[in-house]
């Protein structure tokens, strides 16, 4: 019991579970020729609803890029995500943590949506969010991903300013208690929650057992079978080590604390080297253009999962616990991510297309390319080292000013 206890009720370290995301995504790579990424997949389910609406797709540049042929069950993004929401309701159910929880105030409503329109705008224009152009478009060795997260990060630096005003400050009306109050565990709510989890668990593997008879032409094995499984471990154990990029780096600007950021970046480190090894296997990375869109998108998506609380990891496992405030940022997501296929014609040259999509591998040559990465990564590391010390060494001024 103590071992089940560990293993799905206790919340995970970050370190260890992110870096298990690392050494994870790198064998998704590998196995799918795909990297791990969402928001992308949130813009085809807005294309179909623009497409429900009477709109021509067809017509629209974006979605000759992404792609947006069949449904979510039909593709390896869509019945990963699918995935995903399943892992982390496993995850929830086991450690009884749903519970419908709605937002405190009307502000926090506006948040929500507004943040995450901002950052699912400027994750599809930058052509990625924390996963594609962050953690795993970094170890695609894309110089796109660190214009990306350099800009997201001064983002989130910005993004903390604002939430910091006055307006934003929830109102909590602290009670006296003469007693306390003695916490019972009700066993039939968790006979319910485990009978849920139970069919869950039945129709996922109904659901696994279909993709797996969908075996492509020329393959031994379904592709959709293997994001599918890769999908539900993502999301569990995004969901029980609690894995959100946003408190990342926002922390480090509130409260000094980088043991999260730390987390990532060795969590990239990691993968890397596997992704490496694929790609002189002779898999292709995913190189995108290192454009001003990237650095746009960066801002913009740094600052807008500020504003809205949550990334876009962060709020689907979230919104799975029945947090309805993450459930609006998912909805501003996919909204903010429609808003860009709907508008990438206008700007598309001028911001993206003409400007090249840049391999580190190819301008440094294999080894050159893996050791800046690395380097630039553990400059990276040595800023979020900065930050720490800066903020505990001011911490301790003022403390001696205090006192």
């Amino acid at each position: 019991m103590e071992l089940l206890h560990k293993c799905f009720v206790k919340f995970y370290s970050p370190m260890p579970a992110i870096v298990a995301l690392g050494i994870l995504s790198a064998y998704y790579f590998g196995l799918t020729g795909t990297y791990w990424a969402v928001t992308g997949e949130f813009t085809r389910w807005g294309g179909h609803i623009l497409q429900f609406l009477g709109v021509d797709t067809q017509s629209l540049g974006y979605f000759k890029i992404i792609g947006l042929s069949g449904t979510p069950l039909d593709r390896i993004d869509g019945v990963m995500i699918i995935g995903m929401f399943f892992g982390a309701f496993i995850a929830t159910s086991f450690a009884n943590n749903i519970k419908l929880r709605m937002p405190q105030s009307n502000i926090r409503i506006i948040q929500a949506l507004l943040g995450g329109i901002i950052a699912g705008f400027g994750a599809r224009i930058g052509m990625g969010c924390n996963l594609a152009s962050f953690f795993t478009g970094i170890p695609q060795f894309s110089l796109h991903a660190w214009f990306f997260t350099i800009a997201t990060i001064i983002g989130v630096y910005f993004g903390t300013k604002v939430v910091l005003l006055p307006i934003f400050r929830s109102n909590v009306t602290l009670q006296k208690v003469d007693s306390k109050k003695n916490l019972t565990k009700s066993s039939a709510t968790l006979n319910i929650f485990f009978g849920i989890l139970a069919c869950v668990f039945i129709v996922g593997f109904i659901l696994y057992l279909i993709f797996y008879t969908q075996i492509p032409e020329g393959k031994k094995i379904s592709i959709l079978a293997i994001a599918t499984i890769f999908g539900v471990a993502f999301g569990f154990i995004i969901s029980r080590a609690q894995i959100c990029f946003t408190s990342a780096f926002r922390d480090l600007f509130i409260t000094g604390r980088g043991y999260m950021a730390r987390a990532v970046i060795v969590g990239m480190i990691v993968s890397t080297i596997g992704v490496f090894s694929y790609i002189m296997l002779g898999i292709p990375p995913k190189i995108m253009w290192a454009a001003p869109s990237a650095i746009i998108g960066g801002l913009l998506f740094g600052f807008g999962i500020v504003i809205a609380g949550g990334c876009e990891c962060g709020w689907m496992y979230r919104a799975v616990e029945g947090q309805m405030h993450y459930v609006i940022v998912g909805i501003g997501n996919i909204i903010g991510s429609t808003l860009v296929a709907l508008t990438w014609d206008f700007y598309a040259p001028t911001l993206a297309t003409n400007f090249p999509k840049i391999n580190l591998l190819e301008s440094f040559g294999n080894y050159g390319g893996l050791l800046a990465n690395y380097v630039l990564l553990l400059l990276f590391l040595a800023f979020v080292l900065f930050l720490e010390n800066k903020y505990r060494k001011n911490q301790k001024f003022q403390n001696a000013y205090q006192g």
